[in-house]
């Protein structure tokens, strides 16, 4: 008789969203939801797609995204996010986004919780981290052996002349 071999297709997963402070939901400025996202929620809220769109969306920059709330460890979350179990409280009705996170077998940001928390000796330690999105130019320095891309900025976010 053959012997029987178990195959796991599913990736190993490195990480573990219950000892994560929720920074997917925490730490960017925006999370873009679709049409698709908008009638989930209202779906899960029984409530119309424009009662839904008003009641837990806005424009930001001409684009649709989650309203955002203040947070007691981070500047700002999402208005979905229970900020003291710092899980989801929309869970089957997120948006598309939500959903595909972080779409690998690692989470970067749990890798630098866990970084952190061993360099530091301490379990409670949460790094502050906040993801902001701009376009820059890039400026490429060279000299006889290499070039490089510099980009810099001032202490506001624009960038620095050359």
């Amino acid at each position: 008789m053959a012997e029987r071999v178990i195959k796991d297709d599913q990736p190993r997963v490195y990480f573990d969203c219950n000892k994560c402070p929720a920074f997917c939901c925490s730490i960017y400025e925006r999370v873009t939801v679709t049409k698709r996202d908008i009638n989930r929620l209202a779906k899960y809220f029984g409530v119309s797609y424009d009662e839904a769109r008003e009641r837990y969306t806005k424009d930001y920059d001409g684009e649709r995204v989650l309203k955002r709330v203040r947070d007691v460890i981070f500047e700002e979350t999402c208005e979905f996010l229970d900020q003291k179990t710092r899980g989801c409280t929309i869970y089957h009705g997120r948006p598309a986004v939500c959903r595909s996170y972080p779409g690998r077998s690692r989470c970067a940001y749990y890798d630098v919780l866990r970084f952190e928390r061993k360099q530091q000796g301490d379990e409670s330690v949460v790094p502050l981290i906040k993801i902001t999105f701009r376009e820059v130019e890039d400026v490429v320095v060279s000299d006889e052996d290499s070039s490089e891309r510099i980009y810099e900025w001032d202490e506001n976010g624009k960038r620095r002349p050359k």
